[in-house]
This record gives C-alpha cells, sequence and structure tokens, in this order.
C-alpha cells in the first residue's frame, strides 16, 4: 500500500494556507500599529474591517488580474457602501429601507460569477459592520476615510507581495493541481480492484474530476499568463513551472485515454494479474505525483519514490502469456485493451519521472513543448461585466433575482426579530431601533445563504457547530487565563486559520472566526462572557432565519439540469467534431508526406525542398481540439457538481434521478473514449468502412437523428485497439440520445 501525504501537511504547504496568512497580515497590521503604537483601538478596528473587505477579493489560485480588479472594485463600492450606512446609521427608518435595498442590490451581483459574487458579499460585509454603531453625521467622512484607508493599505501589500513572492504563488497553485490530478489517479486505480463497487468508483472519480477540473483551469490562468520573456532567472523558473504545467496535462490526457468499460473487463478477465499490477502501479504513480506536488510547493528538488518497473514487468510477463495462449486471435479486443493499458501506463511513468526532474536544480531550460504561442490565450478563462447581464436578470424567473430577493427578506426578517429582541429587554444593550449586537444576525445570514438550498442548508449546520465550539473554546480561554499577550497570540492564530480554512472547511473556518471576533470585541470590550451568548444567540437566530428564507422563492437544481445536460452533450458533440477534423487533417499530411518523400527520392533537384501543405493548419486544428476538450471538462463538472447538489435536496425536489445519472456516466464515458480514440485516427493512412460508418452514426445519434451502426468493425492489428473505444462511443452516444429524450 502506498503511503499518501497526510492532509495536514497538504494543507501547511497549500496556497490556502499561504493565503490565509497574507491576508491575515494585511488586515491585522493596520490596527496592530494603530493599536500598539498610537492606542487607536476604534480607529484600528475600522481599518482592519475595510481591509478585510477588500482581502475577500484577494483570493488563492487564478488570475492574477481579476484578484486586483477585484480589489480596486471592492476598494471603491465599499467606500461608497460605507458612506451610505454611516448617513443611515442613525435613523432607524432609513437603516430599514437602506439595508434590504443594499442585500438585494449586492447579492445580484452573483450574475458575473465567483468574483461578482465575492464583491458582493465583501460590501454587505462592510455594511452590515459599519451599522454596528450610530454614526452622527461628522462622523461618517472620518469613518469612510479611515475604512478606505485600511483597504488601501491591504491592496498596497498584497501587490507588493504578489511582486515579490509572484513564483511562490504560481508554485503553490500548481501544486493544488498536482494534487488534485494524484487525487484523480487514486480514484481511477479503483476500477482495476475487482473487490470495489463500480457504482461507488464512479461517484469517486466524478467528484474528483469535477476538482480537479477547477484546479487545472486555475495552474492555466496562473502559469499560462506568465510565460517567458527573455533569457533571465525569472524566465528560468517560468519554464520550470510550464514544463510541469504541460506535462501535467499530457499526464491527464495519459490517464483519460486508458479508459474502457471496466464491468466487462471484469467479466472477461476477472482473476488477471494485469489488472492487479494495473492498479498497484497507478497507485504508485499517483503517490509520485503527489511527491511532486509537495516538492513544488515547499520549492524542493523531487525524487522519484516508488519505482513501478516491477508492476510494467509484470505486465508484460503476462501479456506475452496470453498471447501464446491464442488470446490475440480468439479476443483481439481485449488483449489490444491490456496492451494499450501497459502503454499508457508506460507513457505515465515517463512524464512522472520528467515532472520530478523538471523540480530539480539540472532541470532543463528549454520547453518540453516548443508549441506555446499565441494561441494558448484561448485557454484562459475570460470574465466580462456587462449592465446588460445585470438588468436582464431582474426578473422572476431569473434564480440570481429570486437569491437576491430571498436575501433581502432575511434582511428585513432579521432587523424586525432585533428590534422586537431590544424592545422586550432580552438583550442587555440597546441602540435606537437595533440591539448592540443584531449586526450579527444580519452577518450570520449572508454568510450562510447562497443561491442554492441544499448548499445553505449545509453551511447552516457548519455554521451552527463551529460557531457553538468556537464560543466553547473563547470560554474556556478567557476562564484559564487573563494574560492580554495569549490573548494576542491566539487571535492572530484564529485569524490566520480562519482566512486558510474558508475555501477547505467552512465549519473550521466558522470555529476559528468565531473565536477571533469575540476576542477582538474583548479587546474593545473586555466582558467577554455577555459577548459570547450574545454571539451564539444571534448565529441561532441568523441561521434559523436563512434556513426559513430559503424556501422563499426557491430555485431547486432540477430546474438547471436540463439546460446544463444539453449543453454537456454540445460540449461533447463539438469535442468528438474538432477532434475528427484534427484526425483528416493529419491523416492528409501523413498522405502528403509519404508523397513528397516519393517525389523528393525520384525527381527532386539539387537544392530544392519539397514544401509540406497545411503544416500551420494541422497545429490549428490540435489546438481547437484541446479547446473543445478543456471546454467539456468545465461542461461536464458544472453538470455533476449540480447533479450532486440537487441529490442534497429534499427527495421531493429530485427529478429524474436515474436518467440524470445516466447521463453523466455516459457522457464520462463518451469524452474519455472520444480521447482514446482520436491520436490513433490520426496514425492510420485511411478510415476503414466499417470504422467510418460507426463515427457517421454516433454524430447522427448526438444529432439525435437514427443511425444504423455496422454489426462489425475492422479488428485487423492496430484496428483492434480502435475497435473497442468506438463500440463504447456507439453505445454511449445511443444511451445519451435517450435519456436526453426522457428528461425534455
Amino acid at each position: 500500500m502506498v503511503s499518501r501525504i497526510p492532509q495536514l501537511q497538504r494543507f501547511v504547504y497549500s496556497h490556502y494556507f499561504y493565503g490565509g496568512l497574507r491576508q491575515a497580515v494585511g488586515v491585522l497590521l493596520p490596527a496592530l500599529v494603530l493599536v500598539g503604537a498610537m492606542q487607536m483601538y476604534s480607529v484600528g478596528m475600522i481599518a482592519a474591517v475595510g481591509a478585510g473587505c477588500v482581502a475577500i477579493l484577494d483570493q488563492p489560485g487564478g488570475p492574477r488580474r481579476y484578484g486586483t480588479n477585484g480589489m480596486l472594485a471592492a476598494m471603491m463600492l465599499g467606500s461608497a457602501t460605507v458612506l451610505l450606512t454611516g448617513l443611515a446609521s442613525s435613523h432607524s427608518l432609513f437603516i430599514w429601507l437602506l439595508v434590504p435595498t443594499l442585500c438585494f442590490a449586492f447579492s445580484m451581483l452573483t450574475v458575473f460569477g465567483k468574483q461578482g459574487g465575492l464583491l458582493g458579499f465583501a460590501c454587505l460585509l462592510i455594511m452590515t459592520l459599519t451599522m454596528r454603531i450610530p454614526l452622527s453625521p461628522h462622523e461618517v467622512l472620518q469613518h469612510t476615510l479611515y475604512s478606505f484607508g485600511g483597504g488601501a493599505f491591504y491592496f498596497l501589500f498584497s501587490f507588493a507581495t504578489h511582486r515579490i513572492f509572484w513564483h511562490r504563488e504560481e508554485q503553490h497553485t500548481l501544486s493544488a493541481a498536482l494534487f488534485a490530478t494524484a487525487d484523480y489517479m487514486a480514484a481511477r486505480s479503483a476500477f482495476y480492484d475487482v473487490n470495489t463497487e463500480l457504482e461507488a468508483n464512479y461517484r469517486r472519480l466524478i467528484h474528483a474530476q469535477s476538482a480537479m477540473t477547477e484546479k487545472h483551469q486555475a495552474a492555466r490562468d496562473t502559469v499560462l499568463r506568465e510565460l517567458p520573456r527573455g533569457q533571465g532567472r525569472n524566465d528560468k523558473l517560468r519554464i520550470a513551472s510550464l514544463n510541469v504545467f504541460i506535462d501535467m496535462v499530457a499526464l491527464l490526457d495519459t490517464l483519460v485515454a486508458t479508459h474502457t468499460d471496466y464491468a466487462t473487463l471484469r467479466r472477461r478477465v476477472p482473476d488477471s494479474d494485469v489488472l492487479i499490477f494495473a492498479r498497484d502501479a497507478l497507485r504508485k504513480l499517483s503517490g509520485n505525483v503527489e511527491h511532486i506536488a509537495l516538492c513544488v510547493a515547499r520549492d524542493k528538488a523531487a525524487s522519484e519514490r516508488n519505482s513501478v518497473k516491477a508492476e510494467l514487468r509484470a505486465i508484460e510477463f503476462e501479456l506475452v502469456s496470453y498471447r501464446t495462449d491464442g488470446m490475440a486471435e480468439r479476443e483481439p479486443e481485449i488483449y489490444a485493451l491490456l496492451v494499450q493499458i501497459l502503454r499508457r501506463l508506460r507513457n505515465a511513468t515517463r512524464l512522472v519521472e520528467r515532472m520530478a526532474h523538471h523540480t530539480g536544480k539540472q532541470a532543463s531550460i528549454e520547453l518540453v513543448d516548443m508549441r506555446l504561442d499565441k494561441s494558448l490565450d484561448r485557454f484562459l478563462s475570460r470574465q466580462t461585466w456587462r449592465l446588460g447581464m445585470f438588468t436582464s436578470n431582474l426578473r422572476l424567473d431569473s434564480s440570481h433575482c429570486r437569491y437576491a430577493l430571498r436575501v433581502a427578506m432575511a434582511a428585513v426578517l432579521a432587523l424586525t426579530v432585533s428590534a422586537a429582541l431590544a424592545r422586550t429587554g432580552l438583550l442587555n444593550r440597546v441602540v435606537p431601533g437595533l440591539s448592540a449586537h443584531s449586526y450579527w444576525i444580519v452577518l450570520t445570514i449572508l454568510v450562510v445563504m447562497k443561491p442554492g438550498f441544499a448548499l445553505t442548508r449545509q453551511r447552516n449546520g457548519w455554521r451552527l457547530i463551529g460557531t457553538l465550539i468556537g464560543c466553547g473554546l473563547a470560554l474556556a480561554l478567557f476562564k484559564s487565563t487573563e494574560n492580554t499577550d495569549v490573548y494576542l497570540a491566539v487571535l492572530v492564530i484564529a485569524c490566520v486559520l480562519g482566512y486558510s480554512l474558508i475555501l477547505v472547511n467552512f465549519m473550521l473556518a466558522a470555529l476559528f472566526n468565531t473565536v477571533f471576533v469575540l476576542l477582538a470585541f474583548h479587546f474593545l470590550t473586555p466582558d467577554g462572557s455577555s459577548v459570547i451568548g450574545e454571539r451564539l444567540v444571534d448565529t441561532l437566530l441568523g441561521c434559523g432565519i436563512a434556513l426559513l428564507c430559503s424556501y422563499v422563492l426557491p430555485w431547486w437544481e432540477h430546474s438547471y439540469m436540463g439546460s446544463l445536460a444539453r449543453a454537456l452533450k454540445n460540449a461533447n458533440q463539438e469535442f468528438l467534431r474538432t477532434g475528427l477534423v484534427f484526425a483528416d487533417l493529419a491523416r492528409a499530411r501523413l498522405r502528403s508526406s509519404a508523397m513528397a518523400a516519393d517525389r523528393a527520392a525520384l525527381t527532386a533537384l539539387p537544392g530544392e525542398e519539397e514544401v509540406l501543405p497545411g503544416e500551420g493548419i494541422v497545429e490549428e486544428a490540435e489546438v481547437r481540439w484541446r479547446l473543445a476538450r478543456k471546454n467539456m471538462h468545465i461542461a461536464f463538472s458544472n453538470f455533476a457538481a449540480a447533479f450532486y447538489r440537487m441529490m442534497d435536496e429534499p427527495i421531493k425536489r429530485q427529478k429524474n434521478v436515474p436518467e440524470l445519472n445516466n447521463l453523466l456516466i455516459q457522457n464520462h464515458v463518451l469524452a474519455l473514449q472520444i480521447t482514446s480514440a482520436i491520436p490513433i485516427l490520426c496514425n492510420l493512412e485511411q478510415v476503414p468502412p466499417g470504422i467510418q460508418s460507426s463515427l457517421d452514426a454516433i454524430q447522427a445519434y448526438l444529432d439525435d437523428k437514427d443511425a444504423e451502426p455496422p454489426a462489425s468493425i475492422e479488428t485487423e492489428g492496430e484496428l483492434a485497439t480502435l475497435a473497442y473505444p468506438l463500440r463504447q462511443m456507439v453505445k454511449a452516444s445511443q444511451l445519451v440520445r435517450q435519456e436526453m429524450r426522457s428528461i425534455q
């Protein structure tokens, strides 16, 4: 059994921890300076809140340009929010009008994707923390300037750390993608274990693939935006990262191309040692990739830890035995499949060894793929912010509008509940119309409520458990010591871990954020016990209101599934179409090359060269095919994530579950077999009639047309390696067509 790297070690060296440390330092530094050097407690807290608003947009991983633009937007829009909230804070009626309005407007920013959602949350956070204390008109401008100063400080701090540690950020993002690739490889290895359940293996594999797709896109956006420019030291660092990235993508291609019908494989050769050796080899390679990921994160040279030579030699021996027994003639497709598995494992081993070499001091200063050019710009993610995207969603049949209305309604309910509690005297400290800590109810709602019902309910539970444990830990800390140095140390640690874990474990993040907030308020008003009680009560109220309002104008995931299924089918269709175009052009180039060689041998004149037609066209076709593959992975990830979110919703809200589950699996099979078949088609001199008829049938099924695939196709020689993927593609496309009709 290959030992896996502990999750704690992976976390400590991850970009999550590094990003959390950067965010915590940037948020706490202005407060610590103002409080420690000038004893300006309130000013320090205001500056920290402004910095914290901007820090929300400074997420680890992904394009730095988007983070920079997002921080600038948070700084400007957050300051405007502080100004408006401050002016309204001393007037109960204005607060009741302003808070729901801002909740609706900023929640609508989810139409702009992840960055828009983060920007909206950052502004709502600073709105909530500004309304905690009523401000007189002459204090509002001062408060706004302090908040803007904190945000500006964090922006400059983050910009400076990026300029200094740009390579470390790049390594951390690349390391996260490598870890995700290792997890995907480990999930794939389970398919070769006859003692595991295939359905459970598919669920684990799809989860791992969805996570890997996100991490790969983040690495792509980070690494490919920093292409080498000259011959300096920075370019050597960029080349090393690019080489690891290129080989990581090539490794994924190799793994994807090994897919087969594992049920048939288990049925035809259930006792074969090839399956055991393939499982062990893939697990060892997964461990090696994980080790490389850790070394990349630590900026250390990696060495191969687990050799797979024994497993490869054993598979070779088994294949020789099968060939001697006549399997190659009796069952050519199964034998070709086993040979293909061996070839892919060899190629994967070579790529893993080369990735380890890229991390060393003797790494090559040349790119392993010299085709890196401006075409790679098309693989980067793009975000567009158009006013039309906002206004066109201002309707009740928009999920974004429904979510914004739910948040606004929850805010109104929170203000009503807090005002009622204040008037009845259940809370000790009262301000006009609101309790002193009523903003915690609103804050809890903003943190917990998400566009999807399942995610809201899930975060409700995590938030409650984290808050309860955090309050208990803070109370124990207050009872055990009164040393302010200990409090300050715990506050800093809690802040770092709260920021670091927000994308990893929401419950632990809620725990540490609770400890951090309680300690911060202890320094402002040293009455820890009452603050803990109010914090717990307000969190319970906020979670209850958020869960209640999640049933208002709900937008269930099954409403999305049809469109996401069509998008996935279209992405697979485009993946196949561009692949066939690429294969046709590659075969044409092979024929032109052979004809040119013959003509050169017979009639070439001295000093003349034969120019092959279409040299650049083939490369362009390959780029388009790879771009279509990336889009297919994204569409698959979107569909899988929505499907599993639907499965967390109430049972009566789950529709077409068997059909959608089958669509998930068959689209996965189809995509993997396309990846396996296209390279083989590229190397054929011509496509035999049976294989061409199968390809035509697959395209017809995906076009929702009738087709008659041939009963048999050519399996002589190398064609045996193509026959099996084609049969799987025909079967998968038939089932995709059938299930798509059933859910329409």
